[in-house]
């Protein structure tokens, strides 16, 4: 996949007041500071984006950036798709009750949006399993929301640290899932899996134009 352009929307406090659903579009999600607006940068190229902060808890609202794509360099088989950033979990220094409401406006996010075609879940890889990403992935598989597992950092450890830490949190889920999401390990300064997750939208991308010619 070759990206042509990507450009900021909107930001939304609730899901009924993003977009309309008429195109694909796939959301990005992590612990707060798991470098998740660095990993949207290094996606599409463009480091001024999504806003990256050292303080965690900068994304608040749903964020919404229009791409457009081609399958490769040169091609002109535009595809329009959305790229969601939405707020982080877990230790971002607010509320209770801002919290909650955090919490509630992602999960009608993930629960109620149609054309939503993939979660990414940002881990990083530098730290042994935490019991709030397996918690929140669990979640995911109760509502039915179709996930990939997007290791990052993998360049601040050494590469049998990012293995072992890997490993061990996809065993972790292998004690409740019988079927294992896939999963892609990044680093944003070497470039690292990105080549792999456009593979995985353009393939999403696809199969939503196919299923719209369907009559």
């Amino acid at each position: 996949m070759h990206i042509h352009q990507a450009v900021y929307v909107i930001s939304s406090p609730e899901v009924e007041k993003c977009p309309a659903p008429d195109r694909p579009e796939y959301a990005f999600i992590g612990r707060s500071n798991v470098g998740k607006s660095s990993l949207i940068n290094m996606l599409c190229k463009n480091q001024k984006l999504a806003k990256t902060s050292g303080s965690p808890g900068k994304t608040q609202l749903i964020n919404h950036f229009s791409i457009k794509s081609s399958s490769k360099e040169g091609a002109t088989d535009w595809t329009q798709w959305y790229l969601v950033d939405l707020p982080g979990y877990g230790f971002a220094k607010v509320s209770q009750n801002q919290r909650r409401q955090w919490e509630k406006m992602i999960e009608n996010y993930l629960r109620k949006r149609e054309n939503l075609g993939m979660v990414f879940i940002l881990i990083d890889s530098r730290h042994e399993p935490q019991q709030l990403d397996l918690d929140f992935v669990n979640q995911l598989g109760e509502w039915q929301v179709p996930f990939t597992l997007v290791f990052t950092k993998a360049d601040k450890e050494t590469q049998r640290v990012v293995a072992k830490n890997v490993r061990d949190f996809l065993d972790a889920m292998r004690k409740t899932w019988q079927f294992l999401p896939a999963s892609v390990v990044t680093s944003v300064m070497k470039g690292m899996g990105r080549k792999q997750i456009l593979e995985m939208i353009q393939e999403s991308n696809n199969s939503y134009e196919e299923g719209r010619q369907v009559p």
